[in-house]
């Protein structure tokens, strides 16, 4: 294991962050894993998971199991785990510009469509490192003029030329879900399946501009653009995972979810060792789109009707709002038939405030899918 450190530049005087990547495993196979938690930094399940994979790269390591490199950064926002508000964290946006960590990373698809230009040829392997090749020099030619889009740069150079790239989040109140690429579902179907994750959220371009994203959905962008008269592979399968809620931190769950990791990189050969097979998958995949999102049409003190992880019908009750003052009660009724896979973690709310989303089958949104 070789242990990197990336130095992002100052904020302010004698204030500085160091990001931590952890190498394990044969960097000359032209295989390659990235996984990170913690990129929002107030999500600490994803973080857990990413420490305990450690020892188990090690080990594996040390075994001679490995037949690629796998990158981890178990904290991947040093920024945002330095945020703190009287008592509490701030992690999931940048303080001083109020942006959010997993939105607006580089999609740089056109610069590196005109840089290889011209380049192509009929061998898919060939044409895959030109694209890492113009993808790392774009990323290079991006000066970062401070530190929020240095910890992004530095986190794309880590990742981008890497077959698969995983990213470890969670939600407030939730069960097991991941959110990946159309166009890359089937390679992640088996992660999905080790995971027991109860929802699989869809979309080519959830219009957020996320990590996964800015892997996955230029690798799309630059098929659609050369596929049809060169091989283009699927350069990076991205998908991030919602290790349930903030507070589900547990060895036993963290424990599960390395587990189901290290089983889904056996099942894509990374990792040589018998395949596990594969479990039910829990819930079909649907579109992002499809889901419904709830919002408090009043304020006052919220109700959950339902759990995370339960299925919900069409007129189901979700959740009531209860005025603090007449104690008239509000109630909110699914209008999709699906799973509640998130809800909000704070039981009084304002009106406007996001207070849960269902999966549905059917698109009925479009534009940006995901949330602030």
């Amino acid at each position: 294991m070789n242990l990197s450190l990336h130095t992002l530049p100052h904020t302010s005087d004698g204030a500085a962050y160091e990001l931590t990547s952890l190498h394990f495993g044969p960097a000359d196979t032209g295989r390659k894993v990235y996984i990170q938690g913690g990129l929002h930094a107030d999500e600490t399940p994803g973080i857990l998971v990413a420490v305990t994979l450690q020892q188990q790269l090690r080990e594996l390591e040390a075994a001679g199991k490995l037949r690629g490199e796998i990158v981890l950064v178990s904290a991947a926002n040093p920024v945002g785990l330095s945020q703190w508000v009287m008592g509490t964290p701030i992690g999931r946006f940048e303080l001083s510009s109020g942006r959010n960590f997993n939105r607006d990373f580089p999609m740089l698809a056109g610069e590196i469509a005109a840089a290889v230009e011209g380049m192509l040829t009929q061998d898919s392997a060939v044409n895959l490192a030109l694209i890492r090749s113009a993808w790392h020099a774009a990323l290079l030619r991006r000066e970062p003029s401070n530190t929020f889009d240095a910890l992004q740069r530095n986190l794309m150079l880590l990742s981008h030329d890497a077959d698969v790239v995983l990213d470890l989040h969670c939600s407030r109140e939730a069960a097991m879900h991941v959110y990946t690429g159309e166009a890359i579902w089937p390679q992640v179907e088996p992660l999905a399946r080790y995971l027991g994750a109860v929802a699989s959220l869809l979309a080519l371009d959830s219009g957020g501009r996320s990590f996964d994203e800015a892997h996955s959905f230029t690798w799309w962008q630059l098929r659609e653009r050369f596929g049809h008269d060169f091989p283009i592979p699927d350069g990076s399968i991205a998908a991030t995972i919602e290790h349930r809620g903030q507070r589900d931190v547990s060895y036993e769950l963290a424990q599960h979810d390395a587990d189901a990791i290290i089983a889904y990189l056996t099942h894509q050969r990374i990792v040589d060792a018998p395949v596990t097979p594969l479990p039910d998958l829990l819930a079909p995949a649907t579109p992002l789109a499809g889901s419904e999102q709830f919002r408090a049409p009043a304020s006052g003190v919220l109700i959950h009707r339902v759990q995370v992880g339960e299925a919900v019908t069409i007129g189901q009750p979700v959740f009531d709002i209860l005025d603090t003052a007449s104690g008239q009660r509000t109630t909110l009724h699914s209008h999709t038939q699906g799973v509640l896979y998130m809800r909000r973690d704070v039981r009084y709310v304002r009106a406007g405030d996001p207070l849960g989303r269902v999966t549905g089958a059917v698109a009925q949104r479009d534009g940006m899918l995901l949330s602030a």
